[in-house]
């Protein structure tokens, strides 16, 4: 009895003894890989999805030869086994979730590293996918315009299983924006229009185009049944004055550049005309039997 127990501790040894040096070895040849392809390739993404695909195939090697050395001549174990699996099953579930969602990303692809996505209230841009959880530069929050915090967001895999992903790329890279310019009661709002169209329509005109060709590509995978990609001016009446509403597609990331440039020539377009003049919180008298219309003042 003495002896096999001898025997079962030197294998128990030997096997660990392999088990070590395998896992050291892959990490030093991982290593050595690692190094190689940071000197020869230069372009960030591509470098980034060839460490990716290294350190994923050394952890498939270690599991796999590892795997092999325990289990050879152990299949008197295997009820021993079952029940020690259910038990790391439930004790680690969440880690399981989190690497079946891995397999869901790497597999269905809902997001990949640079698209800009939200999550559970968070937008960021991916900047890495792990087996456990995804790191997103984080966008907004008190920062306007979509631009970047500077912060990183760890997210948990398994959040892509149960709850929305809202990506902001995949497929169609363009979003609709808006830009609310209200002008006083007084001004002439038509004529406020008419410089609108011709502003949105200076600077969206080439993006509609190129939407354009992005829908027909889009179309053959999804069901985007945008026909009209050429921008708007919209009217409606707010509290304090005239809104005219300008909608246009543009880059998920140029956002604020196109905003700052339309809003700069409003202003300088505006200036010219002493007809047109934008509406701010403000308090005035109004006498309706001087200032209104004839048909609404009051009988004497």
């Amino acid at each position: 009895m003495k002896n096999i127990s001898q025997i079962l501790g030197r294998t128990v040894q030997l096997k660990l003894a392999f088990s070590i040096a395998i896992i050291v070895l892959n990490w030093f040849l991982k290593k050595i890989f690692v190094k190689i392809v940071n000197h020869r390739i230069s372009d960030v993404q591509v470098r980034y999805g060839w460490r990716k695909a290294l350190s994923y195939t050394a952890i498939a090697l270690d599991v796999l030869i590892i795997g092999i050395i325990w289990m050879n001549g152990m299949k008197s174990f295997a009820t021993y086994f079952g029940l020690l699996s259910a038990g790391v099953s439930i004790a680690l579930k969440d880690p399981i979730l989190n690497l079946a969602a891995w397999v869901f990303i790497m597999t269905q692809r809902p997001f990949k590293i640079g698209d800009r996505i939200e999550v559970q209230g968070h937008i960021g841009d991916v900047i890495d996918i792990g087996i456990f959880q995804f790191l997103m530069i984080e966008v907004g929050n008190w920062v306007d315009a979509d631009q970047s915090t500077g912060r990183i967001i760890h997210v948990p895999n398994e959040l892509t299983l149960t709850t929305s992903v809202i990506n902001y790329t995949k497929g169609f890279p363009y979003i609709w924006n808006e830009i609310g310019v209200l002008v006083t009661f007084e001004s002439d709002w038509r004529k406020a229009k008419e410089i609108l169209k011709d502003i949105v329509n200076k600077h969206a005109e080439s993006q509609s185009e190129i939407a354009k060709k992005a829908i027909e590509n889009a179309s053959r995978k999804y069901a985007i049944l945008y026909k009209n990609t050429t921008p708007r001016v919209y009217t409606s009446v707010e509290d304090s004055g005239v809104m005219l509403t300008i909608r246009y597609l543009c880059r998920v990331r140029r956002r604020r550049g196109t905003a700052e440039k339309i809003w700069e020539d409003i202003l300088t377009e505006f200036a010219k005309y002493d007809n047109i003049d934008l509406a701010y919180p403000t308090e005035r008298f109004y006498n309706n039997a001087v200032e209104g219309k004839k048909g609404t003042r009051p009988k004497d």
